[in-house]
């Protein structure tokens, strides 16, 4: 494992308010770059009332302003809900701003419900674009776009690197045929993350972009100075997932002891889609993310963790990038 990372998705809490998440988010940013998280990724999604990172562009803009020198991006970026151009105009802005610092991660995913993303697009192709739209961006962030007819102002020559997200196989082959950086999100869908990455790793092509296949796997990290503790802060994030399964989304739980209100059968679902985490105390998430780390051998780790009290969360991160330091450092012992 070469670096670790962190994807916040600023969350809402129970009690609180979307400027609330997003101090909080700034916050972290500025921990985690002092922790010595190498990235710093915000994923779009729209019309969830316990998630306040939408604006995607706009938060990664604020958070590379109140850090120095950790990269920041989209874990991702909802390609079908917009046009390649306008994106390409907004990380080609970013990157003028905080130059070799910006990341972007696209999805072929929505990010939201059919009525939102209705709303998003105005209209709704049933042609799937989403290759074409990759590669009309790569062009855009190109030397060569200075002498495009339409361009990128800014955006031309910028480089921005583009990392092709995905969740099943369509992904990454798609990172591989491209020759692109490949991150699986494997924190709430993990089945598919062993055959995905074996199919990136056999059938990379080396490109301009990248030589060999650089994959990122995402892992649920909930640390505390007890595995008792770190049980009852995850509740939230179980909790958050279940209410969205069953078409009742909301802000961020308060963590409790009390899950009943989860049915048997979907606690099941639930628990299996959040099966790729580290949860407890030190030793535990070591023993945990050691176990992910040799398993899968991703070139990178990106954590996440949605914990309802700010000060808990990033006490969190704090101790799996200790522990995650420890794995960099001496990978032999991972």
């Amino acid at each position: 494992m070469q670096q670790f990372s962190l994807l916040d998705l600023s969350p809402v809490p129970e009690g609180k308010t979307a400027a609330d998440a997003l101090a909080g988010t700034a916050d972290l940013a500025r921990m985690a770059e002092d922790a010595g998280y190498h990235r710093f990724w915000l994923a779009e999604h729209h019309n969830m009332p316990g998630i306040a990172s939408a604006a995607t562009s706009v938060l990664i803009g604020h958070v590379a302003s109140v850090t120095k020198t950790m990269r920041v991006g989209a874990g991702g970026i909802m390609l079908p809900n917009h046009a390649p151009l306008v994106i390409a105009e907004q990380f080609g802005t970013l990157a003028t701003l905080y130059p070799d610092r910006i990341d972007l991660g696209l999805g072929r995913a929505p990010g939201t419900d059919g009525g939102t993303a209705r709303a998003l697009r105005r209209n709704m192709s049933p042609e799937d674009t989403f290759p074409a739209d990759v590669q009309e961006l790569l062009a855009y962030f190109s030397d060569e776009a200075e002498n495009f007819r339409v361009r990128a102002i800014p955006g031309a020559g910028t480089h921005v690197p583009i990392w092709i997200l995905g969740s099943s196989l369509y992904g990454a082959q798609l990172a591989a045929y491209l020759g692109l950086p490949y991150a699986f999100a494997s924190h709430f869908a993990p089945d598919m993350l062993g055959d995905a990455l074996d199919i990136y790793r056999r059938s990379f092509r080396p490109s301009a972009y990248l030589d060999k296949p650089y994959a990122m796997m995402a892992a649920g990290v909930f640390a505390a100075d007890t595995d008792e503790e770190a049980q009852y802060l995850r509740s939230s994030q179980v909790l958050a997932f279940a209410r969205l399964r069953s078409g009742k989304p909301g802000k961020l739980p308060h963590p409790t002891d009390d899950l009943s209100e989860v049915p048997p059968q979907m606690m099941v679902q639930v628990q299996r889609a959040l099966s790729c985490s580290a949860t407890g105390s030190k030793d535990k998430v070591r023993d945990d993310l050691a176990r992910l780390i040799a398993q899968y051998e991703p070139d990178e780790l990106m954590v996440t963790g949605m914990i309802h009290d700010a000060d808990a969360r990033q006490k969190s991160f704090k101790i799996a990038a200790e522990v995650l330091s420890e794995f960099r450092e001496q990978p032999a012992a991972a």
